[in-house]
């Protein structure tokens, strides 16, 4: 990994190193256990901080040959590692070739491709390193020049680990984001022992509709009091049917009774409470993100042995204009659209967000609405090239939010990295083309709002 890395000329290089690469980082989503951040956290092997619930990699393991035993299996740590090292030299153009080694260099000193052949070695020399107290939960945040953590948290979450940070007055500003998938989840299976949850949390017997709304709302506030700044929802399919409170309450009624709901009473349920949510969201100036498209829990054998978000995820296919138009001219009518950032997993779906945004601008701040960076399965270098060209072909480039990591493991802030290498490149590709100036000082404008400034404006940090 070059100093250049995917630096292809001397525009982009002098955008990377004299303004993008300095530059603290707000990590607005991701999947970080507070708890190892309110526990200080200190990782015994690189297996723990590298390999466990990454699914990204678990991926490429299996299509490796990999037997699962030594993925999410019984296998020792050591021998986890080993598979990993096994695989690694198989990812030519995989992202994950590039991030393993970034973040072998940037946290281990390590600057050599991992291979079987030497997989010992590093192994030893990372392990020495973790049990170093710089190697911490919170100090891989603070050394990484780390100013905002958003987690991801069930409203029905006590939050007790964000409010010890708080207290403690950590330098690193770590906020819950309120993720009511269970609340919009009717036709799962889990859905009334979940409102069990929210009851036990809120202190509000939910006994009808308008209960379990109230319920919802007073964990808003609560959560707003805890520093939430954003809201953040994975919606397989995007749904919109009208529906008035009373229908809804007829709606809920029927599954606590355990009566069968039709697929229109299901996506009138989601609709209606969504449209609520936002609403709050609004009043409290919050963020609200929604991730569309994926296809979940394809492998049910796997889902049965391991459940959710074990890799066997894909990209979905169901349509998502018109709805997504609808809930959010609903919204807009009444003045209650919050500040979005809608993300697709389905790349065919880019120019449809991206000018979908654009109907909804309402010109009282710059990027109101927002396509979010590439996403899962897109967050490549292809695949953020591609967001980022269509955002500025069809909207302002400049007030784009940026990079985060989506990731439940501490080294990822290389990623960051990464999106700054590319996003340099691709500012100083269009230079050489001509079609934009040679202009540093407006160059570095983009550069550091893009990688920084804007997303703390957008989030009221």
């Amino acid at each position: 990994m070059p100093d250049h890395f995917l630096l292809n000329n001397q525009y982009s290089k002098e955008l990377y190193h004299s303004y993008a690469k300095q530059l603290p980082i707000v990590d607005f989503h991701n999947h970080l256990p507070p708890e190892q951040i309110s526990a200080d956290q200190q990782f015994d092997t690189i297996t723990d901080v590298w390999l466990g619930g990454d699914h990204y990699k678990w991926r490429l393991m299996r299509a490796n040959g990999i037997h699962e035993h030594y993925i999410t299996g019984d296998a020792t740590k050591k021998e986890k590692f080993m598979a990993w090292a096994e695989t690694v030299p198989n990812t030519l153009g995989n992202p994950l070739f590039h991030w393993t080694h970034m973040e072998l260099k940037h946290f281990f000193q390590i600057d050599e491709m991992l291979s079987p052949s030497n997989a010992e070695g590093v192994w030893v020399r990372a392990n020495e390193q973790l049990r170093h107290e710089s190697m911490s939960a919170r100090n891989l945040l603070l050394n990484n020049k780390v100013e905002f953590v958003g987690t991801t948290d069930d409203p029905a979450d006590d939050l007790a680990h964000h409010e010890s940070l708080q207290k403690e007055g950590f330098l690193v500003k770590v906020s819950p984001s309120f993720r009511p998938d269970s609340a919009l989840a009717i036709e799962s299976d889990g859905f009334m022992d979940w409102v069990s949850r929210l009851e036990q949390s809120s202190g509000v017997s939910v006994s009808n509709y308008g209960a379990f709304l109230d319920a919802l709302q007073g964990r808003i506030h609560y959560f707003d009091k805890r520093g939430c700044r954003a809201s953040d929802h994975g919606l397989n399919v995007m749904v919109y049917e009208d529906a008035t409170e009373e229908q809804v309450g007829v709606i809920f009624d029927k599954r606590r009774n355990g009566e069968a709901l039709s697929v229109k009473e299901v996506a009138q349920f989601k609709t209606y409470t969504l449209q609520r949510l936002a609403e709050w969201y609004s009043e409290k100036g919050w963020v609200m993100q929604l991730h569309l498209g994926p296809l979940r829990n394809n492998n049910s054998r796997m889902y049965e042995r391991l459940g959710k978000d074990s890799g066997f995820d894909s990209i979905g296919d169901r349509l998502v204009a018109e709805p997504l138009s609808r809930f959010m001219d609903c919204l807009e009518r009444e003045g209650n659209l919050p500040k979005t950032i809608l993300y697709c997993l389905n790349p065919r779906d880019y120019y449809i967000l991206a000018t979908m945004a654009g109907n909804f601008q309402d010109g009282s701040m710059p990027g109101k609405i927002q396509l979010g960076t590439a996403w899962w399965f897109n967050d490549h270098v292809d695949g953020m090239e591609k967001q980022m060209s269509i955002l500025a072909n069809t909207g302002l480039i400049k007030h784009f939010v940026g990079m985060l990591t989506d990731s439940r493991s501490f080294l990822s802030f290389s990623r960051h990295d990464y999106f700054r290498r590319i996003l340099c490149n691709l500012l100083g590709s269009w230079v050489e083309k001509g079609s934009v100036p040679p202009d540093m000082n407006l160059l570095r404008q983009y550069v550091e709002d893009i990688c920084y400034t804007n997303a703390r404006t957008y989030f009221n940090l």
